[in-house]
């Protein structure tokens, strides 16, 4: 069983899924099965989401996020959101670097170390998504794809800020397809992730990062995740849309010993 002193988070990434009312329901539905969690439970929600989200969770133990910020703080930049406007009306978590942002809207290493950097300015935890497509894990260089865009997205991040970055694992090829990772294929990864760590930050800094995995966890296969030491939670996709189901992987999370204790 994994006795890591990490407090471990489960994050549910809701996408382009539910509007305001059917935010606030499911949340309602969640906070009763959620309330004695000993991890950190949060919602990522869409953007018109997080007034209602916000409302439904205030006073649990749920943290509302959002999924994507700008780099800039203000600006002619038709159709984002900055940082601290998400900051601003409540959030206080928000996901850079997601393998969708990457392929779909043009993300890149660096422009990910920029939104990554204006959320931690604006007061902010980070949830910085690293992974790698199908052909490089077939290509063996995995942990080179990881290590180059974890590097990259935590240059100029003091060990300080690090506290407020969580690393989520999500191998691209898992996410959406019905394929997971093994568990043994997540611990590796994390720990080369948690090993670059040590390296641009110091051990102790390295043992202190939360590294999520965030391929297609479900309430199936979180107890198995979860029980590698290396592992400190999850991004959840799909299953976060079901209340039942994110409580169980949340519930999972505890049971494997993951939690911090007092």
């Amino acid at each position: 069983m994994n006795q890591s002193p990490r407090t471990p988070v489960i994050a549910g990434n809701w996408k382009m899924n539910l509007n305001p009312g059917e935010a606030a329901a499911l949340i309602r539905e969640t906070k009763p099965l959620v309330a004695d969690a000993g991890c950190g439970v949060v919602f990522c929600v869409p953007f018109v989401d997080l007034h209602a989200a916000l409302e439904a969770a205030r006073g649990s133990n749920i943290k509302i996020g959002a999924q994507n910020c700008h780099w800039e703080e203000k600006g002619a930049f038709t159709g984002e959101i900055s940082a601290r406007m998400l900051r601003d009306i409540g959030a206080e978590y928000v996901i850079t670097g997601h393998s969708e942002r990457r392929a779909l809207f043009g993300d890149t290493n660096e422009t990910v170390a920029r939104r990554s950097r204006a959320a931690l300015d604006a007061g902010l935890t980070v949830i910085l998504c690293v992974g790698e497509y199908l052909e490089q894990r077939q290509q063996d260089i995995t942990l080179e794809v990881v290590r180059t865009q974890t590097k990259i997205a935590l240059a100029g991040i003091s060990a300080a800020e690090l506290a407020r970055v969580i690393i989520a694992y999500e191998p691209v090829w898992a996410i959406g397809t019905g394929l997971t990772a093994t568990a043994e294929q997540a611990n590796e990864v994390s720990r080369g992730i948690r090993g670059l760590l040590g390296e641009l930050y110091g051990q102790a800094s390295a043992d202190g990062a939360v590294i999520q995995y965030g391929g297609s966890m479900n309430a199936a296969n979180a107890a198995s995740l979860l029980a590698q030491p290396e592992v400190d939670g999850g991004l959840i996709g799909g299953a976060s849309l079901k209340a039942a189901d994110f409580a169980a992987i949340v519930a999972a999370a505890d049971a494997s010993g993951t939690a911090s204790r007092a």
